[in-house]
């Protein structure tokens, strides 16, 4: 089952990380948590494991309309809010992947009408963002 839509572009980890935030922004999504895991782990779990999983951040986005659209719906939805953007390049990675939650996992849990429609929004925005930071240059689903 896949629950993310994901591209991978030939840019640097700092320029992909710098285009996902342009793009979200340009569809509506502000950023209200960002979650360095490399420092995490290189803090936590010591510089083997944060060279492992090389560079990551998880940026957590949010439309506002959207975000109060399905709480009204459906408050428990709070849950899996905000949603989540990846950026991540691996050691030894060719290009850098940017990883979109799918916000139609929201419709496999909820069981609004208004939770679909929101859910649909959300997705199609986010899949516009990836083409827009893809900017032609894409591999990925």
């Amino acid at each position: 089952m896949s629950y993310t839509h994901s591209i991978t572009v030939s840019l640097s980890y700092k320029d992909a990380v710098t285009r996902t935030r342009a793009a979200l922004a340009e569809h509506g999504f502000g950023v209200l948590s960002e979650i360095d895991v490399r420092a995490t782990f290189d803090k936590k779990l010591g510089t083997d494991a944060a060279e492992a999983v090389g560079d990551y951040v998880i940026l957590g986005a949010c439309n506002p309309t959207l975000a109060s659209k399905a709480l009204a719906a459906e408050p428990e939805l709070g849950a899996l809010l905000p949603c989540n953007v990846v950026v991540r390049r691996g050691p030894g990675d060719d290009g850098t992947t940017v990883e979109a939650i799918d916000p139609q996992t929201m419709v496999k849990l909820g069981e609004s009408d208004q939770v679909r429609e929101v859910a649909a929004d959300a997705d199609a925005r986010l899949q516009a963002a990836l083409a827009d930071i893809a900017g032609g240059n894409e591999s990925g689903s």
